[in-house]
């Protein structure tokens, strides 16, 4: 009977193990709403400078992935590994299959155009390696995805692509 408590130990030490071993991406929320891609290193030299620079070449895709339910953006949040974070404070929203790009840099948001401009200069997402993280206005987690340059992106371009 100790053997057989000793190896049922053992064998849910190991589930355990293997359960914190899976990475965070690997998580799926109950959520219409999910990161499509990121372009996380903008074409050309980085500039944050808000006139001339390139941070609007920086974006992520966020995507309605439901058949039926509209979403509106409004409370929404986007957050990267350092805390930065963005909130979707104004009506913004995404028919089922529709997608917005949230860009750096300085611009008009516009429903037609699915584009929202962070209205920072600054870049949010690291070139080398990051997590990207989308909460819900509840709070609640509706998406969350980490990157590395070597790891993640196999062509080089900067560009991510997740839930397909």
């Amino acid at each position: 009977m100790r053997i057989r408590l000793v190896a049922t130990t053992a064998v849910a030490a190991g589930a355990l193990t293997a359960l914190s071993a899976v990475p965070a991406q690997a998580t799926e929320y109950n959520s219409a709403l999910k990161i499509r891609g990121i372009q996380y290193d903008a074409p050309g030299s980085d500039s944050n400078r808000c006139s001339g620079g390139n941070t609007a070449e920086e974006y992520l895709t966020i995507k309605n992935y439901s058949s039926s339910t509209t979403v509106n953006l409004k409370g929404y949040v986007v957050k990267d590994a350092a805390g930065n974070k963005f909130t979707f404070t104004a009506n913004h929203t995404l028919q089922p299959g529709d997608y917005v790009k949230l860009r750096g840099g300085n611009g008009s948001d516009s429903d037609t155009k699915n584009v929202v401009y962070r209205d920072n200069c600054n870049f949010m997402w690291n070139n080398d390696k990051d997590t990207i993280y989308v909460y819900k206005p509840s709070g609640s987690r509706a998406d969350v995805h980490s990157y590395t340059r070597s790891g993640s992106d196999a062509d080089g371009n900067g560009y991510i692509t997740y839930h397909g």
